[in-house]
């Protein structure tokens, strides 16, 4: 098997493996032994990126708790990613939603220090955009965290296109350090990203990181047209049996034909197709278990051709 294969984020110095942990099942759907065999499973398989979030987990702050517990002794072997920024219980205050402002930001950051037992963050990414702050106060503020080694590098989740072009701008012109990745729901079934945040990343240097690789398991291939779920996987329940029926199956088997084609699963394909994607660094693939991780991390190690390339892009456009 090729080993995993390794990115600089955007254009700065930061390399990430091509694909990296979700942690949002931390705290919620695994528990301390469940975390571990993870995080165990994914430092096995060469992967360097763990990403969470100030709210993952039951309650928030399980998921960095639990991540931070299965780092001790490895901490510097891996690229730590939080981000900030949503509604998170006891830090809101009175801040009324403005949680890109100087005040939130340095009390969410020192929360995220404490749950993850770690002096520095590796990426510290502002979970969604907050209308409430202007952006240079958040970069300002974010920017400080960086020159005092607290955050090592800046990204940002949920932007759209014109919101990175703005947030580049406004860090160059007051010489504040800039965000280098951007972290945007896309797969191959979802492509809203490829209209603006995928050219707008392209442009202003940063590397995207896509979430919901496998478009909430249409792309495991675990699911066919017009067959019941197994018991037990994420869709078998009842209230998924619409999406189900309404999901582009057209895509999803020629994209299985592709993946056949050349020896591959469509697990492979969605990642390793998603990680052919202009400007993307890294997929963010959640697991809770350590085959999941496995299966993941041996997806990114196929490289598409240029003739596979064409031929996904024929698929994808059809």
């Amino acid at each position: 098997m090729t080993e995993m294969s390794y990115r600089r984020l955007g254009e700065s110095g930061l390399v990430v493996s091509v694909v990296g942990i979700g942690c949002n099942n931390f705290g919620r759907k695994l528990d301390e032994d469940g975390t571990r065999e993870v995080v165990d499973a994914a430092i096995d398989a060469g992967i360097t990126l763990f990403d969470t979030a100030d709210i993952y987990g039951t309650p928030h702050g399980a998921s960095e708790e639990l991540l931070g517990a299965a780092l001790k002794g490895r901490r510097d072997e891996v690229v730590l990613a939080t981000k900030f920024g949503m509604n998170m219980e006891g830090l809101n205050g009175r801040d009324f939603g403005a949680r890109g402002s100087r005040r939130y930001v340095v009390r969410a950051v020192e929360a995220s220090l404490r749950r993850l037992e770690t002096d520095y963050i590796d990426l510290y990414q502002l979970h969604e955009p907050d209308p409430s702050t202007p952006i240079e106060e958040t970069l300002t503020a974010l920017d400080d965290l960086v020159r005092s080694g607290k955050v090592r590098y800046l990204g940002n989740s949920n932007f759209s296109g014109w919101q990175i072009a703005d947030a580049d701008w406004t860090a160059r012109a007051s010489n504040l350090s800039p965000f280098i990745s951007a972290q945007n729901r896309y797969s191959l079934l979802h492509r809203d990203a490829e209209i603006e945040v995928v050219p707008a990343c392209e442009h202003f240097g940063l590397g995207l990181l896509p979430f919901f690789p496998l478009d909430s398991g249409l792309l495991s291939g675990k699911y066919r047209r017009g067959e019941k779920p197994a018991s037990g996987t994420r869709l078998s329940q009842d209230r998924y049996a619409p999406w189900l029926e309404h999901a582009d199956w057209d895509t999803i088997e020629a994209l299985t034909a592709f993946g056949a084609e050349r020896g591959h699963s469509l697990l492979d394909v969605a990642i390793a197709g998603l990680a052919a994607r202009p400007a993307v660094t890294s997929v963010i693939a959640g697991a809770t278990t350590a085959d999941q991780v496995r299966a993941n991390a041996a997806a990114a190690t196929w490289e598409l051709t240029a003739a596979d390339v064409a031929a996904l892009d024929t698929i994808l456009t059809a």
